[in-house]
């Protein structure tokens, strides 16, 4: 079988939808479609019940998906392990969260160095959708995200729990959303707990999906902002941030994804050291 229909296929639930898939894919719709036409005739069964709502998988396309996983990532770490640099045992890939890579898996890549000198790493920048479908199709062993989720031979644990707090360039700013306030899209949870704790908020005047890029434009321009507590230490120290402590907090968990069957002698060093980093970032939050 052609893995490109398996991962296509894979692409299309967690997508939810053709348009969407197609869009992650970079093809056309037609494409996508012409995929799992091919697919299906080849399995003998139909996979998808198409909807105005999207996708929904049928028993035979939910019996799959399994297998489909194990296809893709069989062939990725194939090509994996082929192309291990010369020098080193083995190779790890792990992809994060520009935010998590902040003071957290930037420290963790000398760590692992260290503890695993003949494992070689690549390093990628993600957002979940990509970061999963990564992990699902075997061309990322460990990713960190805060919403993952739940994909057959995935692990999904908790690193830790992030507590956003809104900060200001105004030490006498109002503990509320106010003029130059930036909001920084942390994921669906928080924009619920946000409009519950802010009810009157009509809505930004800008909106950031990187909290990095939030907080250089509230240091070098002014505002305010929720940011994770560890990342505004600096600016909290320096006297260049203020927290602004009557304002409601929020926690984001953030969590390690790794396959279940990832070799445990390169498994192990990378997550004891991400541990350690996490517990020791956890105590200033």
């Amino acid at each position: 079988m052609d893995t490109e229909l398996a991962r296509t296929f894979l692409t299309v639930v967690a997508a939810g939808n053709f348009i969407g898939a197609a869009d992650r894919l970079h093809v056309t719709q037609s494409t996508v479609s012409a995929r799992i036409r091919a697919l299906e005739d080849h399995l003998g069964c139909t996979l998808f019940v198409r909807n105005k709502g999207g996708t929904t998988l049928t028993p035979a396309g939910r019996q799959f998906e399994r297998h489909a996983s194990t296809l893709v990532r069989t062939v990725q770490q194939a090509r994996h392990d082929v192309g291990v640099p010369r020098g080193f045992r083995a190779s790890l890939t792990v992809g994060g969260r520009f935010g998590l890579w902040e003071q957290l898996l930037l420290h963790w890549l000398p760590v692992m160095r260290e503890a695993a000198p003949d494992v070689s790493v690549r390093a990628e920048i993600g957002f979940e959708p990509d970061l999963m479908l990564g992990l699902v199709e075997g061309r990322i062993d460990i990713g960190v995200m805060y919403t993952p989720q739940s994909r057959p031979g995935l692990k999904v644990e908790m690193l830790l729990e992030e507590r956003l707090i809104l900060v200001s360039t105004d030490p006498a700013a109002v503990p509320e959303p106010g003029p130059g306030y930036v909001l920084i899209d942390w994921g669906p949870e928080f924009y619920a707990r946000h409009s519950a704790s802010f009810p009157n908020f009509i809505g930004p005047g800008l909106t950031a999906n990187i909290g990095w890029l939030g907080l250089q434009h509230v240091t070098a321009q002014g505002g305010s902002g929720y940011f994770p507590a560890r990342l505004v230490r600096e600016h909290l120290d320096s006297g260049r941030l203020t927290h602004l402590k009557a304002a409601p907090s929020f926690s984001l968990p953030a969590y390690a994804v790794y396959p279940a069957d990832l070799d445990p002698t390169i498994l192990d060093p990378a997550l004891g050291a991400m541990r350690r980093l996490a517990a020791a970032a956890q105590e200033y939050t």
